[in-house]
């Protein structure tokens, strides 16, 4: 059974070899704010709990090289959400996880330089990371609201997925 891909089929922009796409967002950033009904992050959370188990991807274009990096990075926020106790506290850890420091592809510590390209130039890796950061910091949000239901409590059925590795890979460097 092959992994799920991006239903997503257009884009104007792009960076690297990543789609910069709409999103339903009030992060500033690169990508267009957008009213759809669905973008590439509620693609990515609806398909995680399937993909994560994929050791394997085939990416088929530049909108699922979106769909692997916002899945690595839920993988980064659950491991952060699954010590918090409480939403407030989750929403704090998933801001401190989006502003720090992170590779782009290219760098030496990014995971997956065979799939992206590096950015051209100076100005295509200053978007780039303007875009990633737009995408962590919506994502970790949406994660947040994923993991912390009414009561407040953490969501096992999410939590327990922290340990994964999606294509055996982590976004944070060995041993963190």
């Amino acid at each position: 059974m092959p992994a799920y891909h991006s239903q997503i089929k257009e884009y104007k922009q792009s960076v690297g070899n990543m789609a910069i796409l709409p999103l339903r967002t009030q992060s500033r950033g690169p990508a267009p704010s957008a009213n759809i009904e669905t973008d590439i992050i509620d693609e990515s959370l609806y398909y995680f709990k399937a993909n994560v188990f994929f050791r394997t991807y085939e990416v088929k274009n530049e909108i699922d090289r979106v769909l692997i990096y916002i899945t690595l990075y839920i993988t980064e926020c659950l491991k952060k959400l699954q010590r918090c106790s409480s939403k407030s506290q989750g929403q704090q850890e998933m801001y401190s996880l989006a502003i720090s420091k992170f590779d782009l592809p290219g760098d030496a510590g990014f995971p997956l330089n065979s799939v992206y390209a590096k950015p051209s130039g100076p100005g295509d890796a200053d978007l780039m990371r303007q875009y990633l950061l737009q995408l962590r910091h919506e994502t970790g949000s949406r994660v947040c609201d994923k993991v912390f239901s009414d009561d407040g409590k953490p969501n096992k059925w999410w939590t327990c997925f922290a340990k994964k590795k999606f294509m055996e890979k982590s976004l944070s460097g060995p041993g963190q």
